[in-house]
C-alpha cells in the first residue's frame, strides 16, 4: 500500500513572484523565509544568472497544513483552460442563498486583488453552487 507524501502544486505564468503573492493574499499564505545565508529574496535572485532572475517563487501555509505552492516562469502565454485548478472553499457546509452570500462575498474581496470573475454555476441535483474565477494570469479557480 503506497503512503501519502507531502505535495506542492506548480504554477507555470509569467510572472511568479506576481502570483505567488496574489495566492498568499486569497489562502492566507505566506512566502517562506530565504535560505540561510541570505537576508531576503532578493538577494537569492540577485545571486542567480541573469536569465534565472525572477524565475520562481513560493508560498506557504503558515500552519503547515495545505500543500506548498511553486510559481515558476515558463515562456509561452497561458493558451487553454487549467487541467488542473485549486476549489477555494469558502462556503462549505452552506447551501442556498447562504452560500451564494458566502462566494460573492469571497469573490468580491479577491477582485482588488487582481482576480476575475469569470461564470457563476448555480446549484443543480447533484452540485452546489460555486464561483470560477481566474487569478491575475487567467489561471481558472472556483469559489466553492
Amino acid at each position: 500500500m503506497a503512503t501519502v507524501r507531502q505535495f506542492q502544486v506548480t504554477f507555470d505564468c509569467a510572472e511568479p513572484e506576481r502570483v505567488a503573492r496574489f495566492w498568499c493574499e486569497v489562502l492566507g499564505y505566506v512566502v517562506p523565509p530565504p535560505p540561510e545565508g541570505f537576508a531576503s529574496w532578493e538577494d537569492v535572485d540577485r545571486a542567480q544568472p541573469p536569465e534565472h532572475q525572477g524565475s520562481r517563487f513560493a508560498c506557504v501555509d503558515p500552519t503547515g497544513v495545505g500543500p506548498r505552492l511553486f510559481f515558476q516562469r515558463v515562456p509561452e502565454g497561458k493558451v487553454v483552460k487549467n487541467r488542473v485548478h485549486l476549489d477555494v472553499r469558502v462556503g462549505t457546509g452552506m447551501v442556498g442563498e447562504e452560500r451564494l452570500a458566502a462566494l460573492e462575498a469571497e469573490c468580491a474581496r479577491l477582485i482588488p486583488l487582481g482576480a476575475t470573475r469569470f461564470q457563476l454555476l448555480l446549484a443543480d441535483e447533484e452540485n452546489e453552487s460555486c464561483l470560477v474565477m481566474q487569478d491575475v494570469e487567467g489561471n481558472e479557480f472556483c469559489l466553492d
